[in-house]
């Protein structure tokens, strides 16, 4: 059985950790809310823009565009989107586990090939890849302690200009999407070519009514549909790229604040179990001193 001094040592351990994680848990919610406000700031403007790029391309014959063109698939890129930290639960073994399970199921045979190249996003998905001898053909680490525009910025640029110079012929994102702060949707998706489907804008949710009604919009372009999707796709995939990563912050940062909250409720809960062990075991000594001394008083008794 643990000394009363061990117990004690436990309990002063187990209470700086719980100070820690309350730390990092307030840490997390002032970054989740900036994340969270960039995020939101963001997703009109995608959703605008994938409308508009659905727009453009409806009616019109997509091989007119290698960005755009459906081709056999020999090499494949997959873009892995993780966290720079730990700490947040099963937010980046998630992703590690999707991207494993997604090379296996449909790529098998291009990785034996040697044609799979992944570009790993966070500090989390390089290490574990890297060290495994995965063909990590770039890594953006670091990139959440600041997160900018230029990162995606030039992730799409690496990306399409392998994609258009053939050195893949398909390119995947695999990242979490921010449901809730306690919610995360793991997301598989293809990135190029781009699919008509992914052009349908998630619409937000219309009051519905007896005189409610959609009204489709007709737009006239000039000076043609084809120079201006020629124009707009390059920054269409820039600014998909910065919502995935806009949405992976915000989610990393969510489960990191989810996981510290838990991890604190936790440590509360050990505090209480030591402490009520603690005081069993130290009630015990005192009765056990108590016993010693009685004894010893009719010992004496006794012999007298």
């Amino acid at each position: 059985m643990a000394t009363l001094r061990e117990i004690r040592g436990r309990i002063g351990g187990v209470k700086s950790t719980e100070k820690i994680t309350k730390a990092m848990k307030m840490v997390a919610a002032a970054k989740l809310r900036r994340a969270q406000g960039a995020l939101l700031s963001a997703r009109p403007y995608s959703r605008k823009l994938s409308e508009l790029m659905n727009h453009l391309t409806s009616g019109m014959d997509l091989d007119e565009n290698p960005l755009l063109m459906e081709r056999p698939v020999k090499g494949v890129a997959i873009i892995v989107v993780s966290a720079d930290r730990g700490f947040c639960g099963a937010f980046n073994s998630n992703i590690i586990k999707a991207t494993v399970q997604h090379i296996q199921n449909n790529y098998a045979d291009s990785y034996a090939l040697g044609r799979v190249s992944l570009f790993t996003v966070g500090k989390k998905s390089n290490d574990y890849f890297a060290k495994r001898n995965y063909p990590v053909a770039g890594n953006y680490s670091g990139v959440f302690h600041d997160l900018q525009f230029t990162t995606a910025k030039n992730l799409a640029a690496e990306v399409v200009n392998g994609y258009l110079k053939g050195k893949f012929d398909r390119v995947d994102v695999i990242y979490n999407e921010f449901k809730s702060v306690i919610q995360q949707r793991l997301v598989v998706d293809r990135f190029l070519p781009i699919h008509k489907d992914s052009l349908k804008a998630k619409e937000p949710e219309r009051k519905q009514g007896k005189y409610a009604k959609h009204v489709e919009v007709q737009y006239i372009y000039e000076p043609s549909k084809t120079s201006i999707i020629e124009a707009l796709i390059p920054k269409y995939l820039e600014f998909q790229l910065w919502r995935i990563l806009l949405e992976s912050n915000a989610a990393g940062e969510g489960a990191r604040m989810a996981a510290m909250d838990n991890a604190s409720e936790n440590a509360s809960e050990l505090i209480s179990a030591l402490s009520l062990q603690y005081n069993k075991a130290r009630q015990a000594a005192i009765t056990k001193e108590l016993l010693e001394v009685v004894s010893g008083a009719e010992a004496l008794n006794s012999i007298s």
